[in-house]
């Protein structure tokens, strides 16, 4: 493996994984089996209050290709954290999918934009509505991505698209060298949007930036920068996003090797609202198996957290949440079950 300063995207990694990986408070329950070919199968259910979303899975590895197929049964939602609730207007019915078993079975509603009064609807979407039912509009999309994992030296091209949407594809390209690390990618429409991030460095001290191109608009979207350090018991990280409008530092300390202890601190100044966040957090070993991990940020949100490997690669993780500002409200609890043979 190349020793380099990594992606932009590690920038900060060591203090976001101390400080948010693994915190839900869902119950999600994950599955995965291998076949006698060697075809990895990962089926996932995530259950938020009284609604519940699936997906799978598939992975095959032929040599230095990898191909994941998913099926997400929210590719059809908008901007919605689980494919649970479809909501319609201008009548303001909701309607609430508790348990979908098959993709097959469910159904979905045009998206949430107001209807052109001079577009006529057609004949079977009206017959629909006339009835008082939806049209059926599959739910469930499927997402592929093929990784071919050094072609050459340092390389790693990703190929990736969704069913049913054509402008989805999107080719992207990784190259980690000693000293530097790129990523580009481009989407495949007629108007793409190209995105790049280069690193320079080494693996102490890394310096870079991230860029965003519409085509279409003409415009740079995106454009950051940021500064890792990192020795063997801390990693700094300082970063400028949000065109220039938010700064933020973070900090990881690695106290004791031998318990995995370690601190982290996140500290977050939006120039144009000149307001501060701040979040701080710390995790610690209780046994080989055992881990704990707690936060708590600048409004008084407590998070707290221990998972349990019971056998090789599969966890048990029990999560909560508390408001210590508002102890009146409940406390919220989420459970996860990783299983791998």
């Amino acid at each position: 493996m190349v020793k380099g300063p990594g992606l932009y995207s590690d920038i900060g990694k060591k203090a976001r994984d101390l400080l948010f990986k693994d915190y839900h408070t869902d119950q999600k329950f994950t599955v995965t089996t291998y076949s006698p070919t060697g075809v990895a199968i990962t089926s996932t259910g995530i259950k938020r209050d009284e609604l519940f979303m699936a997906e799978v899975n598939t992975q095959l590895k032929n040599k230095n290709v990898t191909t994941d197929i998913k099926v997400d049964t929210d590719s059809n939602r908008r901007s919605s954290p689980l494919p649970v609730a479809v909501r319609r207007r201008p009548s303001s019915v909701v309607a609430t999918c508790r348990r979908w078993w098959l993709p097959s079975l469910i159904t979905t509603v045009p998206p949430l934009s107001a209807p052109d009064s001079n577009t006529p609807a057609p004949a079977s979407a009206s017959a629909g509505h006339a009835a008082g039912t939806a049209p059926a509009h599959p739910a469930a999309a499927l997402f592929t991505t093929i990784t071919v994992n050094e072609p050459a030296p340092g390389l790693k091209t990703i190929f990736n698209f969704r069913i049913p949407d054509q402008r989805s594809g999107k080719v992207e390209v990784q190259y980690v060298h000693g000293y530097s690390g790129i990523s580009t990618s481009v989407g495949l429409t007629a108007n793409p949007i190209v995105n790049f991030s280069g690193v320079l460095g080494t693996d102490v001290l890394a310096i870079g930036s991230e860029l965003s191109y519409d085509t279409k608009i003409g415009e740079f979207t995106k454009y950051n920068a940021g500064v890792n350090f990192t020795k063997a018991d801390l990693v700094a990280s300082l970063t400028v996003t949000d065109k220039g409008d938010t700064l933020n530092a973070s900090y990881y300390h690695l106290v004791n090797p031998l318990n995995n202890t370690a601190f982290g601190a996140e500290v977050t100044h939006s120039f144009s609202t000149n307001k501060n966040t701040l979040t701080l957090g710390s995790q610690h070993a209780l046994d080989p198996l055992t881990t704990v991990k707690a936060r708590i940020n600048h409004s008084g949100k407590a998070h707290a957290l221990i998972q349990h490997e019971w056998r090789p690669k599969s966890f048990f993780t029990i999560s909560g949440e508390v408001d210590t500002k508002s102890f009146e409200q409940s406390a919220k609890i989420g459970l996860g079950l990783a299983l791998k043979p």
